[in-house]
This record gives C-alpha cells, sequence and structure tokens, in this order.
C-alpha cells in the first residue's frame, strides 16, 4: 500500500510538471510591464481588475529614468514598457541596434513652460536660463515650444522628424539655454535663481505637482504634434499580436480609462483613443 501511495503520488507531481510547463511556466498568464509612475504607473493600475478578470495577472515595473524601461524589454525582463513616444524609441532603437516597436497609442502628454517666479512669457528677463530636457527627442520637442513662444530662432526647416539640439539655434535672443537630464529638469528649476523658466515632459511635471494650467505655454498641438508624440505600448518586434498584447492594450483603450485620465490630470493628460 505504501509503495502504491508512494507511485501515485509520484505521477501527479510529473503531471502537475508537465501541466505548468504545457502553458509556459507559473507565470504564463502574467503581464510585466515597466513604466515611469506618473501618469503611466497611475494608468495602467487602473486595468488591473479588468485583466484580473480575464484571467490575467498585471506586474507594474515602476521606473525613475528613460533607459532601462528599453533595456529590460530587450533584455526580455519585460513583456511591454510604458513611458515613451515613437520618436524617442526610434531614436534609441538607432542608438543601442534594438528592435522594439510601437504597439498602440495611449496617450499625449502636452509639453509645457513653468517659471520660477515668472507668470507669463512676456515677463522672462534678458539673460534669463531656460532648463530644456536634453535626451534627443525630448531636447527637439522643447526647443520647437521656445521657437513657437519667440525664445529661440532655429535653422531654416527645423522639424521634429530631422530632429534639433541646442546646436541648431541661430538665434539664442541672449537667453542661456541649458540642457539637462530629463528627470532632473524639475528639481534644477526648484532650486534655481528666480527668472529661471524650464520646459518640463507632461509626466515629469506632473510627478513634481506642476499644473499645466499654470505653465507659461504650452506645446500646440496644432498638425502633427499630438500625434508624432502620443505615448505608446511598447514591444519586442513580433509580439504586437500575442495574446498578452492583445490583452494588455485592449484593457488600456476602454471608456473607463478615457474617463479616468480626462477626469485626473485635467489636461496634462490626454487620451488618444
Amino acid at each position: 500500500m505504501k509503495k502504491l501511495l508512494t507511485l501515485v503520488l509520484a505521477l501527479t507531481l510529473v503531471l502537475s510538471f508537465a501541466a505548468m510547463t504545457s502553458c509556459g511556466g507559473s507565470d504564463a498568464k502574467t503581464i510585466k510591464v515597466g513604466a515611469t509612475s506618473t501618469p503611466h504607473g497611475e494608468i495602467l493600475a487602473q486595468i488591473k481588475d479588468e485583466l484580473a478578470a480575464d484571467g490575467w495577472n498585471l506586474d507594474i515595473v515602476i521606473y525613475n529614468d528613460y533607459v532601462m524601461p528599453n533595456k529590460a524589454l530587450s533584455d526580455k525582463e519585460l513583456d511591454a514598457n510604458y513611458f515613451q513616444h515613437t520618436p524617442y524609441l526610434n531614436s534609441y532603437n538607432k542608438e543601442n541596434n534594438t528592435d522594439l516597436v510601437s504597439a498602440a497609442s495611449i496617450h499625449y502628454e502636452p509639453f509645457g513652460l513653468f517659471g520660477n517666479g515668472v507668470t507669463k512669457v512676456a515677463d522672462i528677463a534678458a539673460g534669463a536660463t531656460i532648463i530644456i530636457p536634453a535626451d534627443d527627442s525630448n531636447e527637439t520637442r522643447a526647443l520647437l515650444l521656445l521657437q513657437q513662444e519667440g525664445l529661440v530662432t532655429l535653422k531654416d526647416g527645423a522639424n521634429a522628424a530631422d530632429g534639433v539640439t541646442v546646436l541648431d539655434i541661430v538665434d539664442n535672443k541672449g537667453y542661456n539655454v541649458k540642457p539637462v537630464q530629463a528627470d532632473l529638469v524639475p528639481a534644477q528649476l526648484n532650486t534655481s535663481d528666480a527668472g529661471t523658466v524650464a520646459v518640463i515632459n507632461g509626466n515629469y511635471a506632473l510627478a513634481a505637482g506642476l499644473k499645466i494650467a499654470d505653465a507659461l505655454a504650452v506645446e500646440s498641438v496644432a498638425g502633427d504634434a499630438a500625434k508624432t508624440y502620443a505615448n505608446i505600448i511598447a514591444v519586442r518586434k513580433g509580439d504586437e499580436d500575442s495574446a498578452k498584447i492583445q490583452a494588455l492594450v485592449k484593457a488600456l483603450q476602454t471608456a473607463a480609462v478615457k474617463d479616468y485620465i480626462e477626469k485626473t490630470y485635467n489636461g496634462a493628460v490626454k487620451p488618444m483613443f
């Protein structure tokens, strides 16, 4: 009898292991997504219950920079990430020889120009420092906003597709344009001399408690700006149509998520679906 029980237990363990293997392991129903905390992580948190009802466990991994989420995705530590727009992704792919792609557009975050002791663009003093994010696509975007407001003049033909850097400024109007790491811009503005202004990414502005309604200027949504800079779900090429990614996108692009975005962020984040 003892030998029979031992045999039954052994067979049960073998069958359990085989079932686990055939399903891809114990985490086969987990969708692991990297994101910056605000607003991306907050938006993802809204869909955990809906995904759970469909049998998916959403594992949200929060990052505080713009490099590691793409590296983790490329290294297959994540199934997707949600923090960037397509121009930034293209730049990352080019620099790192990776092949990450967009699976869906979710929202748009208008850039804002914020001031330390300055309440309107006309009051920015001659010689003032203007802090901008330093990475490729966001530097382009910041400089185009400065040109929009007449604070700098860029070379003829400057555009988002080709990219712009401070080297393309042909007239700085006497201002000191200072590129710094994107996530450090709010802190730099907070500790700067009075009169300093800064162009800040939407998510970092939100995280710093800055309201788009208080910005001196906001990126125009005319033309292709919103489409170009829409924040996306990024995945490894070939995974766009996988069950995990389709479930993730379906859960995000709902009326409930749209309503949450509109009520929570008051124009600082705009749904793209």
